[in-house]
């Protein structure tokens, strides 16, 4: 049950994603397009009301079978990984040509001539459509998907797995049925559409063609590079949980030899010790090296090591990469070895040619590693795409970072680590590349206090799972908060356990709220304002700690009780 719950949720979050918006006018338009036949003339025929089922059915389909078995089956045969994605695109040609074209969709159905008439008029499509847009489909990365992909790469595919991976496709394929019904509806009801069929059938063979256009030459992806991934909070939150994590069989990959990586907070912005990095492994060919050589950490000894793990389709990745590059250009004189370890969220990704352009075009020279069966990003426990490991001249990892941002914390542990490694060693300045990680309002984001959510945390010390002091900095950054006195930190919340603890929280917005759940009380000090009790009593549940007429920045303090548990703070 709870591969379900968890596999249709992080679905659902994927389907209102904006990766899902390249295929949004295509889905769309292909729902109220109508069918066009010919008996001794030309006719139009109203489209079936079944083919927004057909089309997302056919979505959901191919996409299940090209994430979960399509590796298997392609290499079984012996072809090339990205087949399955420009048959898609082809696909999506034809149809849309025989859109614009009606005697070129009659050529298509001679073939068929043979079945019933009834059956052949009005096929509108709508499952070739669904099965097209399901090989070229790419949602966003998430842990859910990750998990499904490397499930199927290194070959644990069963009954869990399959439950998972159609969960999922369930779950996206809910807001896509929910447009392409939209697409319908609005041709039914609005007299000009029903006038101008052919014009519908038109418009719908040119999005069809534009999309596959646009795939050939990566447009969706650059254009998904300038907005903001609004659902990776969500995603975060679904996945975190000890619960997810045992549904997902991510506890299964800790070993003794990664056992220490917890060690290290996602985003710190000071170098932690999480044990011996473990080596590069199972790697199916190597780019950038000299005759395609593998490199090895151990012969890296004496270097600092940035390992980035990235996708060449991942939109995420493609924003993160040129601080990479800036830093292998910076510091590779100084000291610095970064390496790229290329883990294929699709079958499409793990043909080296397209990893090989996909570097040219990033303008990527240092070493890249192919990990098509995904060896490496499981022996670090990885579940993100971009990551970035940074690993001193011993060998011992120092600092991870998850996702987007961070870069500035980030350089400043490379040149920290380049100079114990070398004190004479002469650094440049450091680079100013654009952090171009979208911004996602002009309020503070989401602010948990669970040990997996940390990103917001402004403490002088690591904030990690366990029980110990916390004393309040002496200059805490904007839009972060902080702990004073003694805290259990949870996977999903922070709770006092002794009196007079304390939650200072630098904001900036016109609301804000805080959830928290147990038996106890909040004492609120606000600027300027007369301290405020609030009493907690029974589950999670949101209570309003400022309510202004707009935005502006200020600071709260929280006195907690013991007994209360505290998740998170939302802004307005």
């Amino acid at each position: 049950m709870d591969l379900i719950v968890i596999g249709l949720l992080g679905g659902l979050i994927t389907g209102i994603s904006p990766c899902i918006l390249p295929v949004l006018p295509v889905i769309f338009l292909t729902a109220g397009a109508q069918s066009a036949r010919f008996e001794g003339g030309e006719g139009v025929v109203p489209a079936r009301r079944s083919r927004p089922y057909l089309v997302i059915a056919g979505l959901v389909l191919s996409f299940t079978l090209v994430t979960l078995v399509g590796s298997v089956v392609l290499g079984l045969l012996n072809l090339p990984q990205d087949i399955i994605r420009w048959a898609g695109i082809v696909v999506l040609l034809v149809i849309g040509i025989s859109l614009l074209i009606p005697r070129f969709e009659q050529l298509l159905e001679k073939p068929f001539q043979w079945l019933p008439r009834k059956e052949v008029a009005n096929r509108g499509n709508g499952f070739g459509v669904g099965l097209a847009l399901g090989a070229v489909f790419v949602p966003c990365a998430g842990p859910v998907l990750a998990a499904i992909i490397v499930a199927g790469a290194t070959g644990q595919i069963g009954a869990g797995t399959v439950l998972l991976t159609v969960s999922f496709a369930v779950g996206v394929a809910v807001p896509l049925l929910v447009f392409a019904l939209a697409g319908r509806s609005v041709v039914e009801r609005i007299r000009a559409f029903r006038a101008r069929e052919r014009g519908l059938r038109i418009a719908a063979g040119i999005a069809m063609i534009a999309l596959a256009v646009g795939l050939v030459f990566n447009v969706p992806q650059a254009l998904q590079r300038l907005l903001p991934d609004y659902t990776a909070g969500l995603q975060t939150e679904l996945t975190e949980s000890d619960q997810a994590e045992r549904a997902l069989g991510l506890g299964g990959l800790v070993t003794d030899e990664n056992r220490d990586l917890e060690n290290c907070t996602n985003g710190a912005t000071v170098l932690e010790s999480c044990g011996t990095a473990p080596e590069i492994r199972g790697i199916d060919a190597w780019l950038n090296t000299p005759d395609g050589a593998a490199v090895t950490l151990d012969e890296l000894r004496g270097k600092v090591v940035l390992i980035d793990f990235w996708a060449y389709s991942c939109i995420n990745c493609q924003r993160s990469i040129p601080h990479v590059v800036a830093w292998d250009e910076a510091y590779r004189d100084a000291g610095l070895q970064v390496i790229g370890i290329h883990s294929p969220e699709y079958a499409f990704e793990k043909d080296s040619g397209n990893v090989a352009a996909g570097a040219r075009d990033f303008g990527i020279e240092y070493p890249v590693a192919l990990d098509n069966s995904l060896a490496t990003w499981t022996a670090y426990r990885n579940r993100y795409w971009p990551a970035h490991y940074l690993i001193d001249a011993d060998g011992t990892v120092r600092h991870i970072s998850f996702g987007e941002g961070n870069y500035a914390a980030t350089e400043s542990m490379i040149r920290e680590l380049l100079k114990d490694a070398d004190p004479d060693v002469d650094l440049p300045s450091a680079t100013e590349i654009e952090d171009e990680t979208p911004d996602l309002g002009s309020t503070t984001r989401e602010t948990f206090l669970g040990s997996s959510k940390d990103v917001n945390y402004g403490g002088a010390d690591a904030y990690r799972a366990g029980e110990r002091d916390f004393a309040f900095p002496e200059d805490q950054p904007e839009d972060t908060f902080a702990l004073d006195g003694r805290w259990k930190v949870e996977t999903q919340y922070a709770t006092p356990t002794e009196e007079s603890a304390r939650i200072r929280l630098n904001y900036r917005a016109a609301e804000v709220r805080i959830v928290v759940s147990g038996s106890g009380s909040l004492v609120l000090r606000a600027d300027g304002e007369s301290p405020r009790t609030i009493i907690v009593d029974g589950t999670p549940r949101s209570y309003s700690l400022l309510d202004a007429a707009e935005v502006g920045t200020g600071t709260l303090t929280l006195e907690v009780t013991p007994g209360v548990n505290v998740y998170s703070f939302t802004f307005g």
